[in-house]
């Protein structure tokens, strides 16, 4: 393999690791950024009744569900 091409992958390597080392720092400041979301709602006026009306629209919901068949096909 000539060397200008072993450099150009090595090149190609180095940018990925960059770009996947940046994916992974914006991971973790989006999963702070969620729990700290999430920790402010819970100290909010009305959050236990919220979550409670939530609880009894999924079940609600879950007994209107639909069911589909292996092609996908809904099955009423």
């Amino acid at each position: 393999m000539k060397e200008s091409k072993l450099i150009e992958m090595q090149n190609k390597v180095e940018t990925l690791g960059k770009v996947a080392q940046k994916l992974m720092i914006e991971m973790q400041q989006i999963t702070q950024l969620s729990v700290g979301t999430l920790e402010t709602i819970k100290n909010m006026e009305g959050y236990e009744q919220a979550i409670e009306k939530l609880k009894e629209k999924m079940v609600a919901e879950s007994g209107k569900a639909k069911e589909a068949d292996a092609s996908g096909k809904i099955i009423e």
